[in-house]
């Protein structure tokens, strides 16, 4: 059917007016391009944390890591005597360390080993314990000493605290230990790492050079491994 005029004036179809000079429409497929990417970067980066979680699974299963015990099974404290003259520690303590490593597998390098004593927080003596590789299931005896004096000095508090652990005849000492390791799987080694062992409330009594006296904690004790 033609198209009729109205009011003296013909319509034809309609048609959208020019663009203006220099205008370009946007293009649609540049951010679907971009969407697209994301999407693919968020499929691998999910299949890779997939795939990083069964290895990790599986290396589990097979190996079944297990965490360094470390106990004190004996502990002798035959002097530890403060004087307030000249804020001078003299002290003699040896410690029975048992390092047990459970592993099936695994084998641990202890490249370097320091042993330091606390009392109340201050640590009052240090030493250096030989380095040594403890093969899979083996247990290795740590006898750390701590023999000499030492300048620590006490406030008020802390000298309350000591003159009242000396008329019980019991003190606080805490050992810890600070290790440099590496772990043998095979023919592979690990990078060193820094764990920390602390061997906490050890409540010793004082003990003479020819008599004996039984540790007001009970041993053994665990002590706490952290990486």
């Amino acid at each position: 059917m033609a198209e009729q005029p109205l009011n003296g004036a013909f319509y034809g179809p309609s048609v959208p007016p020019p663009a203006p000079k220099g205008y370009s429409r946007p293009r649609r497929h540049s951010r679907g391009c971009c969407c697209c990417l994301l999407s693919f970067f968020v499929k691998v980066i999910i299949a890779l944390i997939v795939i990083l979680g069964i290895a990790a699974l599986i290396f589990w299963l097979i190996v079944r890591p297990r965490s360094i015990n470390f106990h004190v099974t004996e502990a002798s404290l035959t002097r530890f005597e403060h004087t307030s003259q000249d804020n001078i520690l003299r002290y003699n303590l040896s410690l029975t360390v048992p390092v047990r490593n459970p592993n099936k597998r695994i084998g641990v390098y202890y490249d370097r080993i320091e042993a330091h004593a606390y009392y109340d927080g201050k640590r009052f003596s240090s030493t250096t314990l030989t380095s040594f590789y403890q093969g899979h299931k083996n247990t290795t005896v740590l006898r750390p000493m701590f023999q000499g004096q030492n300048l620590v000095i006490f406030n008020a508090e802390e000298s309350r605290t000591y003159n009242e652990e000396t008329i019980a005849g019991v003190y606080d000492i805490e050992i810890k230990l600070r290790l440099r390791v590496r772990f043998k799987l095979g023919d592979l080694k690990t990078r060193r790492t820094k764990p920390k062992v602390n061997c906490d409330d050890l409540r010793l009594p004082l003990s003479t050079l020819n008599g004996t006296a039984t540790p007001f904690t009970i041993l053994p004790i665990k002590c706490d491994f952290d990486f």
